[in-house]
């Protein structure tokens, strides 16, 4: 994620500026592998500070083995936005609105959040966890919404696709960015679950981004997906419940399902295309 000029006609801007599905794919394998490699840094640095074992085993391994990495990862890819001059294309009204249909995938995501936040038993995970897995949350949702509904978004609408293909080809992107929890130790099964997930929330988080008109509102609506899910069982992409949670469980549990179900329904019917003119890309340009 190097910078090498400033000048907005420099090759490295051209590059980047004419988008593309294989530009998407390259910077999301990117990502993932910069982010173990600063994850094992801060391993390095900071493991006597750790407890041996769960990611989620005390306050310190929430903040200095998951949200440190993830959040350098993320300052880089800011500082490649800003190299390229994206920051008011990324964070700025996004070119193109969503139908009212569009915020079910709001009230889906965030209302099931709320479920299982309000299933989680506080008192089991501890003031210390719950602040770090939040902080890891802003992280989580910072970064890898800044990566998958922007960059990829950006440079899939660049690259002249469709909306519907921007929202699918980003989705599957996601997706991919978290099959690395197959060197991991998860197992298959877990895996191909997993990966269904993704790319079910990766459509849904695709419809927050198109009718809030806003990456930040994806931001948060990830950020808080991520802790809600740790709270509640105690762990990352694990089963199970952590202490003695709330009766809401039971409707909490369902969540996935009806992500899943529901971007299936609702992916159906989005459309629409920004087109490469809104970016100042000549059509037909490589």
């Amino acid at each position: 994620m190097n910078v090498s000029s400033s000048n907005p006609t420099s090759a490295w801007r051209r590059f980047w500026n004419r988008g593309g599905f294989w530009k998407a794919l390259g910077f999301t394998v990117a990502y993932w592998v910069i982010y173990q490699l600063i994850g094992g840094g801060t391993g390095a640095a900071f493991g006597g500070l750790m407890v041996e074992g769960d990611p989620l085993a005390s306050p310190l391994n929430v903040l200095l083995g998951k949200a440190l990495p993830i959040l350098i990862t993320g300052a880089l890819a800011l500082a490649l936005a800003a190299s390229l001059g994206w920051l008011r294309d990324l964070f700025g009204p996004q070119p193109i609105s969503g139908p009212g249909w569009m915020w079910i995938a709001v009230v889906v995501v965030m209302g099931f959040n709320v479920l299982r936040f309000a299933s989680v038993d506080y008192s089991a995970a501890g003031a210390g966890l719950v602040i770090s897995i939040l902080i890891l949350g802003l992280c989580v949702g910072f970064t890898e919404e800044l990566i998958a509904r922007g960059f990829n978004v950006l440079l899939l609408r660049r690259g002249g696709y469709g909306e519907w293909s921007v929202m699918m080809l980003t989705a599957l992107l996601f997706s991919l960015m978290h099959l690395g929890n197959f060197f991991a130790g998860l197992a298959p099964i877990s895996l191909a679950v997993l990966a269904v997930y993704t790319f079910a929330f990766g459509i849904m988080m695709y419809l927050v981004l198109r009718v809030t008109r806003s990456l930040v509102w994806a931001m948060l609506a990830h950020a808080a997906t991520d802790p809600s899910l740790m709270l509640l069982t105690g762990g990352i992409d694990t089963a199970g419940q952590l202490g003695d949670p709330g009766p809401l469980l039971q409707v909490a549990n369902q969540a996935n399902l009806v992500v899943i179900l529901s971007a299936i329904v609702l992916l159906i019917f989005v459309r629409g295309k920004v087109g490469r003119a809104h970016f100042g890309v000549e059509t037909g340009a490589p």
